[in-house]
């Protein structure tokens, strides 16, 4: 299982440009697989990824993820190509559709049929990323073009999929999945399963499952469980992960984030490994001193 490290989120982990630019070159030193960024209302996440890759030499850089919606799927394609030449190859795109409460209460845009919606954009999107002509008629898109970037190579596409339907065209159309808010059993019997089998029809090989959870090594568990719950109390009401979490069976983020002592830490990353997931993207929530140094040690300890 790689293990990435999700730049952006606190403080600790770089909330401007040249934070996130350290953090991802602390991160590279240390040997982590990949730096993953969400794109929510601060940095634009695919542009901080491409001064991040021009920055660093190894490591990968991903979005986890940016909202379809805003962007025409032929300007996300140029700009995520243009952002895998500035990391020499080193980006995957993680695209989601985000929530009805961003896409038609914030932005005042329709959020209606967002299946629909992402089967479409990913037609037009998908052969751009990997330098295709694309000739699409749908109902919210006509598109008929090819980018000419020079230095570009395919990118990696990864959909934020939690339903069923998103789970099939996941599968069917991109290299795998970035998750949130969703627990190891959910992840067993029903993420994997279903992502999987999509691809499979669709004759695409095995996909990837990013699954991207709160982590910190600590010896006040209950006091940090504490602080994420309060922290991250809306992911708990958003419908998407809502879902998820009634189905694993939990009360909130907080019953899912990986808190404890390194013994403890250590087995639920080998359970995220035995369900099937391809990546780990820690977000770390740091609290105590020492807390985020500790835990970047055990995750360091983790790679392969």
């Amino acid at each position: 299982m790689r293990i990435g490290l999700m730049a952006g989120a606190t403080a600790a982990t770089g909330t401007g440009i040249k934070a996130v630019v350290d953090f991802a070159k602390m991160a590279e030193e240390r040997g982590f697989d990949t730096v993953w960024m969400a794109n929510v209302f601060g940095l634009d996440a695919i542009g901080a990824c491409a001064i991040g890759g021009w920055e660093t030499s190894r490591i990968e850089f991903g979005t986890a993820v940016t909202p379809s919606y805003p962007r025409h799927p032929t300007a996300l394609a140029q700009q995520a190509v243009t952002t895998s030449v500035c990391c020499d190859g080193r980006f995957t795109l993680g695209i989601g559709l985000s929530h009805k409460l961003v896409i038609e209460d914030m932005l005042g845009m329709s959020y209606d049929k967002p299946a629909a919606h992402m089967n479409e954009y990913l037609q037009v999107l998908g052969p751009l990323l990997r330098g295709e002509a694309v000739d699409f008629s749908g109902a919210q898109y006509q598109v008929k073009l090819a980018l000419d970037v020079p230095g570009a190579s395919a990118v990696p596409l990864m959909v934020a999929a939690l339903g069923p339907a998103m789970l099939k065209l996941a599968g069917t159309y991109a290299d795998g999945t970035t998750t949130w808010m969703t627990g190891p059993n959910t992840l067993e019997n029903y993420i994997v399963p279903n992502i999987s089998a999509a691809a499979s029809e669709a004759g695409r090989g095995s996909p990837r499952i990013v699954c991207g959870l709160p982590i910190v090594v600590t010896g006040d568990a209950d006091g940090a469980r504490e602080k994420i719950a309060k922290d991250l109390a809306v992911y708990g009401m958003l419908p998407s992960y809502r879902a998820m979490l009634d189905r694993e069976g939990v009360e909130g983020p907080a019953n899912l984030s990986i808190v404890g002592d390194e013994s403890s830490v250590r087995n639920s990353l080998a359970r995220l490994r035995d369900v099937g997931v391809t990546d780990f993207n820690a977000a770390i929530t740091p609290y105590g001193e020492g807390s985020l140094e500790a835990t970047l040690d055990v995750l360091q300890s983790e790679l392969g």
